[in-house]
C-alpha cells in the first residue's frame, strides 16, 4: 500500500488485483454498518424528543408550510439560543418529501451521520486508499458519531463540513490554482460558519497552517499566498449572510458561545478548569461524555485501541510534517480542542464540542492503522503483515458491534429525562385531542409545537391562570402543580395521572374542566 505523496497531489489508485476488490467489499460493508448503526430502530431508539430536536424540526416545518417564515437573511433563527439555518434546510426538504415527524427529522440526521462516513473516508483517501478505508470504519462504527447521528440536531453535519474543508484545503495546496482557491474558500466559509460551533475555529486553523508554511515550506507558502484574494472574495461572498447577522445581532449571533466560555464567570461547570482540561484529553480512551445523551456506559469517545492507533498516525503526521498535508491534520487537532477546552459549561468530555476532531481523528487513526500494518510486515514478513492486517479489522469490527449493541440496548430509563419522554408524551396527547391546552414553558413548548404543528393546542407558561378553562377540552401539564395555579386547585383535584414514567411515577396529568 502507497501512501507517500498524497499531499503533492499525486492521485493514487487502489491496490492492484485482490486488495482491489478487498477494498471495495470493505467499503461496502462500512457503508452497509454506517447505515445499520444509524437508522436501526430508530422510530423508537432514542426516542422522547428534546426540545432542542424540536427546534430544527419546528423551523423546518414554518419554512415549509408558515407563509411569510424565513430565517434571518435566510441564514440564521434567532430562537432557542440562536441557531444556523442549514440543517434546518435540509429537514425541511426531507419534510417535503416524507411528511413531518419525529421519525423523519432523525432520519435526516441519521443521513446526514452517514455521508460524514463517506467524507471522513474521502478524506483519509488523501492519504492512501487503506487509510481511507480505515477512517471511514472507524467513523461508521463510532459509538460517539453514531449517539450524535441519532439526534435531529445540527451537530451532526458537523464531521461532514469539517471533512469536506479539509479536503478542499488539500485539493488547494495539492493543484494551487484559481479555481481551487476560490473552491476552498467558499467551503471553508460553508462549513465554519454555517454549520455549529466547533468549526467555527476552521479560518484560524487556515492561517495557522499559512504561518507554518512559510516557515517550513517557504514556496508553497508563496504560491498560496499569491491565491489569497480569490480565497478570501470567495469566503466573504459566501459568508456574508451571517456576517450580517452577526453584525446586526452580536448578542444573539455570540451569546451562546460567550455563556459556554470559562472566560464567563457564571458559566456553570461540575469541574475545575484543570479538571476540565483533563477530563477532555481523556476523551482519548479514558473519559466520556457525562450527558446521558451521549453518554452510553461511561465509554470514552475514541477506545483505548484506537486512541493508540490515533497516537501512531499522529506520530506519522509529525514525522511528515514538512508535507502540507500531513502538517493541516496535525494542525487541525490542536485548533479543534480549542472549543471543548475553553467551553467549561456543562459535562467534559463534550461529544458535541469535540466534533471538530472528528474527521481529523479518523485520519489518525487511518494512518496509524497503515503505519503498524507496515512495521508487522517489514518485521515478521507477509504473515505478520496478515495478522496485523486482521487484527485491525477485528478492533474496528468489534468496536462497530459493540457500539450497536450497547446503544440500542439502552433501556428506556437512561433516555427518559434526557430525551424529554413525558413532555413528548404529552405533546402526542394533545395532538391527538384537538381543542386541548397545555401548559409548558417556551423552552419545552417547541415539543408540543412540533408534534401538534397541524392541529396546535393552546399553550400556557406555568404559574398562568386560564381565565376560561370550559373554552378547552381537556388541559394536560407536567404536574398536578401546574393545574392548580392553572384551573384552580378543585379542578386539578381531579385531575388524573395519563402517563407514568418507567418508575411508576406520574409525569403527565390531565383535567376536563
Amino acid at each position: 500500500m502507497v501512501d507517500s505523496g498524497a499531499g503533492r497531489g499525486r492521485r493514487l489508485q487502489l491496490p492492484a488485483g485482490h486488495a482491489a476488490w478487498l477494498a471495495l467489499v470493505a467499503l461496502v460493508a462500512i457503508v452497509a454498518t454506517a447505515i445499520a448503526l444509524r437508522f436501526v430502530d430508530l422510530a423508537v431508539n432514542p426516542g422522547g424528543l428534546f426540545p432542542d430536536e424540536a427546534a430544527e424540526g419546528l423551523d423546518a416545518a414554518r419554512l415549509l408550510h408558515q407563509p411569510g417564515f424565513h430565517a434571518d437573511l435566510l441564514v440564521w433563527f434567532p430562537d432557542d439560543a440562536g441557531r444556523e439555518a442549514l440543517f434546518a434546510y435540509l429537514v425541511a426538504a426531507a419534510f417535503a418529501v416524507f411528511g413531518h415527524s419525529v421519525e423523519v427529522l432523525r432520519a435526516t440526521a441519521a443521513a446526514c451521520g452517514v455521508a460524514s462516513v463517506l467524507a471522513i473516508g474521502a478524506l483519509g483517501r488523501r492519504f492512501g486508499t487503506w487509510v481511507g478505508i480505515v477512517a471511514a470504519a472507524w467513523a461508521a462504527g463510532s459509538l460517539w458519531l453514531v449517539c450524535v447521528s441519532r439526534d435531529g440536531m445540527r451537530n451532526t453535519i458537523v464531521p461532514f463540513f469539517g471533512a469536506v474543508a479539509l479536503i478542499a484545503l488539500l485539493h488547494l495546496a495539492a493543484r494551487p490554482g484559481r479555481r481551487s482557491a476560490l473552491l476552498a474558500g467558499a467551503v471553508t466559509a460553508v462549513a465554519s460558519l454555517y454549520t455549529y460551533q466547533p468549526l467555527k475555529l476552521l479560518p484560524l486553523l487556515v492561517v495557522v497552517w499559512l504561518v507554518w508554511l512559510r516557515h517550513d515550506d517557504r514556496a508553497r507558502y508563496d504560491e498560496l499566498r499569491a491565491l489569497a484574494v480569490p480565497f478570501v472574495a470567495a469566503f466573504l461572498i459566501v459568508a456574508a449572510p451571517i456576517l450580517a447577522v452577526a453584525v446586526t445581532e452580536p448578542a444573539n449571533y455570540f451569546g451562546r458561545a460567550a455563556a459556554v466560555s470559562t472566560f464567563n464567570p457564571d458559566a456553570g461547570s461540575a469541574d475545575s478548569l484543570p479538571s476540565h482540561i483533563l477530563r477532555t484529553l481523556g476523551m482519548f480512551g479514558l473519559t466520556g461524555d457525562p450527558n446521558p445523551r451521549s453518554d452510553v456506559g461511561g465509554s470514552p469517545l475514541v477506545p483505548p485501541l484506537l486512541s493508540a492507533l490515533a497516537a501512531i498516525g499522529v506520530a506519522r503526521l509529525w514525522r511528515l510534517r514538512h508535507d502540507p498535508s500531513h502538517s493541516l491534520i496535525l494542525l487541525a487537532l490542536p485548533v479543534f480542542l480549542i472549543a471543548p477546552l475553553i467551553a467549561t459549561e456543562g459535562g467534559a468530555p463534550h461529544a458535541l464540542r469535540t466534533l471538530g476532531l472528528a474527521a481529523p481523528i479518523g485520519v489518525a487513526i487511518g494512518l496509524g492503522a497503515v503505519d503498524t500494518f507496515r512495521f508487522a510486515r517489514r518485521h515478521r514478513g507477509r504473515a505478520g503483515g496478515a495478522g496485523a492486517g486482521i487484527a485491525i479489522a477485528a478492533v474496528l469490527a468489534v468496536t462497530a458491534v459493540w457500539a450497536g449493541s450497547a446503544y440500542l440496548s439502552r433501556p428506556v430509563a437512561d433516555r427518559y429525562d434526557a430525551f424529554s419522554y413525558p413532555v413528548a408524551t404529552l405533546s402526542e396527547m394533545a395532538a391527538a385531542r384537538p381543542g386541548s391546552a397545555v401548559i409548558l414553558d417556551d423552552y419545552t413548548a417547541m415539543d408540543v409545537e412540533f408534534i401538534a404543528f397541524d392541529r396546535p393546542p393552546a399553550i400556557f407558561e406555568p404559574g398562568a391562570t386560564i381565565a376560561s378553562p370550559s373554552d378547552y377540552t381537556e388541559i394536560l401539564a407536567l404536574s398536578r402543580e401546574d393545574l392548580s395555579h392553572a384551573v384552580g386547585p378543585d379542578a386539578a383535584a381531579r385531575a388524573s395521572a395519563v402517563a407514568w414514567d418507567p418508575t411508576g411515577a406520574p409525569v403527565v396529568w390531565a383535567v376536563v374542566p
